[in-house]
């Protein structure tokens, strides 16, 4: 069944969309976790505290949001497929390799806490390379799949857009999709 509205540059646009949204999120955790391990370094426990809670917030308020919704939107198209289930079930495994680890930081205090966060950090970037070389990609080859279609008004992907007089108005920390 091919898509005849489908519109490969729209798809790309998408791709580019995602991907920018994905780097956003990277440099936010990488920021959060350095002021954690930081705070760890310096023995600063209020600062530690403060820390690990905004690093926590964040992994609540956006990553994970993020990660639900590429399953629903995305995965669920690619896992249809039989050359892409394999990796869309490695990456749904990520997800809860992440989770879990963001679990365990909940309670976590000192070395410790940094050290899980860290490997959120770096679960995190290796995940994300998946999807923007493996997983986008492959989307956007199938003919009969729109990355355009699954990401559409889903914030949580590709950043928030606001429309305003017909024109996209955007922040520094928003990706937009046109």
């Amino acid at each position: 069944m091919v898509n005849e509205a489908k519109d490969v540059n729209s798809d790309q646009q998408a791709i580019a969309a995602v991907e920018h949204h994905h780097g956003q999120m990277l440099t936010r955790l990488t920021h959060l976790t350095r002021a954690l391990v930081d705070a760890v370094e310096s023995g600063k426990k209020p600062a530690e505290h403060d820390a690990h809670a905004l690093l926590v917030e964040w992994c609540e308020n956006d990553l994970i949001p993020h990660a639900l919704a590429e399953e629903s939107a995305i995965y669920e198209r690619a896992r249809s497929r039989p050359e892409a289930q394999l990796l869309v079930e490695g990456m749904l495994a990520e997800h809860r390799v992440i989770t879990n680890t963001l679990e365990e930081l909940r309670g976590a205090q000192g070395i410790q806490a940094a050290a899980l966060a860290t490997a959120i950090e770096r679960l995190f970037a290796q995940h994300l390379d998946k999807e923007n070389t493996l997983l986008l990609p492959f989307i956007v080859s199938q003919p009969d799949l729109s990355l355009v279609e699954a990401v559409e008004g889903l914030h949580e992907i590709v950043g928030a857009a606001h429309h305003h007089g017909g024109e996209h108005q955007h922040t520094t920390t928003e990706t937009r999709l046109d």
